[in-house]
């Protein structure tokens, strides 16, 4: 089993969660305008988020509508798993379409979200790679119709 590398653990003072806020209102804020919100330099935001980013805290990304960009199938697919659930997880993550694995408690071993050009694409997707896959014991697909929310600004405690 590969294990990913361990990170030294960030401490996140009342001034890095008030950075992280700020980027998630807008990921594209300046250093300069940060540093006014949160009191600090620009040099000292800068710093901060590259540490946060570093660590693993946070990513500053682009988020875009899969549907703009040409990709017409979007969907969540539901894993279900004999044996150990890392090795599974970690294959169906190395995948190309693959946006979001998570293991879960419950019906499903696995949630994996999957974004694919067409209906063909993702009918390769689960039956020539996802069910292929050692231990997947079966799979349920829930086709997305429309998005009608999506956030990454829930704040930080």
């Amino acid at each position: 089993m590969v294990r990913k590398p361990v990170r030294n653990a960030v401490q996140l003072d009342d001034v890095s969660k008030a950075i992280i806020e700020q980027l998630q209102q807008d990921g594209r804020r300046s250093y300069a305008a940060i540093g006014k919100v949160v009191g600090l330099s620009e040099a000292a935001v800068r710093q901060r988020v590259q540490r946060l980013i570093e660590g693993g805290v946070m990513q500053v990304v682009a988020v875009t509508d899969p549907l703009e960009l040409g990709f017409a199938r979007q969907a969540m697919v539901g894993v279900r798993v004999s044996g150990p659930l890392e090795p599974v997880a970690d294959a169906i993550a190395e995948l190309e379409e693959v946006d979001y694995v998570v293991v879960t408690a419950g019906s499903y071993d696995l949630l994996v979200e999957v974004v694919c050009e067409s209906d063909e694409h993702l009918l390769e997707l689960i039956s020539g790679q996802i069910r292929t896959i050692e231990n997947v014991t079966s799979t349920e697909t829930f086709m997305y119709l429309r998005l009608r929310k999506q956030t990454y600004s829930w704040g930080v405690r």
